[in-house]
Parts: C-alpha cells; sequence; structure tokens
C-alpha cells in the first residue's frame, strides 16, 4: 500500500515529518530518479535517494521509544556550532532509523524528555491539532497574586497569539519562592517562561513532568534513561489515532 513519502521516510525514523518536508521542498529526495514532490506516495519497494545517497526501509514494524531524564546544560540539538553538550551524546544507538525528539526542553529546563525512530509517531504528538498535554514543576520567584493567576488561565498574548495554561496547581513554598504545577497543550518555544514573564513574573526553575500519558519516573536520576514498554508506546499511539 503507497502512502505520502514523508510519512514514510518519518516512519523509517529519517526525521520529523516536518524536517522531511523542507528536505523535499529543497530536492533533496528523489524517488525513481526524479525530484520528488510533497504529497508524492510511495510504497517500501520504490528506489529513494536522500542527498543522491540510497534510502535502506527497513520493513519491521517495530518502533523504539526512549524517555531521559534530561538535566538543565544539554541541548535539545545536534549540531552545536560553540560545541557544547546536547542531548544525543548520552543516547544509545537505535535498532533503526535514528532518534527524533517528540519537542524540545530549552537549555536551562530539565525533566522529561521523549525520543522515538518513528518521525510519524513524534509530528502527531507535537501538532497542536492533537492537543497533548505537557505538565511542569514550575517554582517562580515571589507569590503571584489571584489576579496573575486568573490571567495566566484565560490567556495572554505572546508574539501576538494567545497562550494560557489548562491547569495551574500550587504545590509548596520555599523562602522566597513558590512551586506550582502548570498544564499547557502546546509547545511554543519557551511558552511556560514567557506566559509567567507576561504577567511580571520569573521563574527559576523548570521541569517537565509529564507528556501526554507518559509521566517521568520519580526513580529515574538525571542524565538517565529508560525505554518505553509495547503497551507505554500503544497509549503514545492511541492518543493521536496510529
Amino acid at each position: 500500500m503507497s502512502e505520502k513519502i514523508q510519512k514514510v521516510l518519518a516512519k523509517q525514523g529519517l526525521g520529523s515529518r516536518r524536517e522531511i518536508e523542507q528536505w523535499i521542498r529543497d530536492g533533496r529526495v528523489k524517488v525513481n530518479g526524479i525530484v520528488a514532490t510533497l504529497g508524492a506516495r510511495i510504497t517500501l519497494s520504490d528506489p529513494v535517494l536522500l542527498d543522491n545517497r540510497p534510502v535502506v526501509f527497513n520493513k519491521s514494524t517495530e518502533d523504539e521509544v526512549l524517555l531521559y531524564h534530561k538535566p538543565e546544560g544539554e541541548l535539545c540539538t545536534r549540531h552545536d556550532p560553540e560545541g557544547r553538550v546536547d542531548v544525543f551524546s548520552a543516547l544509545p544507538p537505535p535498532k533503526q532509523g535514528r532518534w527524533v525528539l517528540i519537542g524540545r526542553l530549552d537549555l536551562n529546563t530539565s525533566g522529561l524528555l521523549l525520543l522515538t525512530t518513528n518521525g510519524e509517531l513524534a509530528h502527531r504528538l507535537m501538532h497542536p491539532s492533537y492537543e497533548i498535554e505537557r505538565e511542569y514543576a514550575v517554582r517562580v520567584l515571589g507569590t503571584p497574586s489571584e489576579l496573575q493567576l486568573v490571567q495566566l488561565l484565560d490567556g495572554v498574548l505572546i508574539d501576538g497569539l494567545k497562550a494560557k495554561f489548562v491547569t495551574i496547581e500550587a504545590m509548596h513554598s520555599v523562602g522566597t519562592n513558590t512551586w506550582y504545577r502548570v498544564v499547557i497543550m502546546e509547545g511554543r518555544q519557551r511558552e511556560v517562561r514567557r506566559l509567567w514573564q507576561a504577567v511580571g513574573l520569573t521563574v527559576s526553575r523548570l521541569i517537565r513532568i509529564r507528556f501526554g500519558p507518559i509521566s517521568l519516573p520519580k526513580t529515574l536520576d538525571k542524565g538517565r534513561l529508560v525505554y518505553l514498554s509495547p503497551q507505554e508506546i500503544k497509549q503514545l499511539k492511541r492518543v493521536v489515532g496510529l
């Protein structure tokens, strides 16, 4: 059965669907010797070249997903001009394809980071239309007022677009800091920090503790990882209709 080329290559773990779509626009992908176009349909028997190198299709349906407890100070990128440490340096090689990030965490944010060899799964989990919850533990300098919390739940403008928390739950206070659990549905860059900044508050620490149905294990130390079980992978696929 044929499928769209970007979907097939994403499933093979070559990259996220967004990355692959850009490769196609840039003319880097050929099918049967002809430069591919977005939406072209192929099967695993079609000869495909990426940057003039043959793509070897793995017909196994086994997907891998791992959960990495990202420490602060590691980048979610494969190539950094400054040579800083990236999360990929801590990961074992996958059985096939390559690891594709399911969302990102900025340099100073720690916590749950999911990676998979199924780029289509990564694409869907990151797409706003699927409304996947992301939950964070956030330490805020000071004590927010009721008005500020209401603003964060009602929504504030960030870069001209409305953003808000779905829920805000107070946890505890430590000195001049207050800890909260917050849930958002989108993963825009630095969105949690920028939401608090929009109402005049500063985030002093940020930890992602849940992505969709998958939570950060309390016993998993920073810099360590676990593979998701087949049942957990099915849970992730189920929430995005795969």
